[in-house]
């Protein structure tokens, strides 16, 4: 089953919610604050996405804001990045929809529609 993680207060991750549930689309929710994603989780996420792992921080986010990450990133290493997404769900870019075949960062409409129907 697809899994669907994202934060429900975000309004990108309400309209993916509501998009999935119009067409009828079964998933496994789960909310990033509640239940954050482990950096071996992330490493796997990462590796399928086949993005860069910049991708995934959510760079409009206070958190990322706060600590400056826009000038850190690029002198971290990957397993840096990645036990740093694993600290807070809220570093994360979200909606995730991961299933066994590719995982989405961010909410795109037709980049899901394509995948979701394939």
């Amino acid at each position: 089953m697809i899994k669907f993680i994202c934060y429900p207060k975000c309004t990108t991750c309400q309209k993916a919610r509501k998009w999935l549930d119009e067409n009828k689309i079964q998933y496994e929710f789960r909310d990033i604050k509640l239940d954050k994603p482990t950096t071996g989780e992330l490493t796997e996420w990462w590796q399928k996405s086949n993005l860069p792992l910049k991708k995934f921080f959510n760079t409009s986010g206070l958190l990322y804001k706060s600590l400056d990450l826009k000038n850190k990133l690029a002198g971290m290493s990957e397993d840096e990045m990645l036990k740093l997404l694993s600290t807070d769900g809220m570093l994360v870019k979200r909606p995730l929809l991961i299933d066994d075949n590719y995982v989405l960062v961010g909410f795109k409409e037709a980049q899901w529609a394509e995948k979701i129907k394939q």
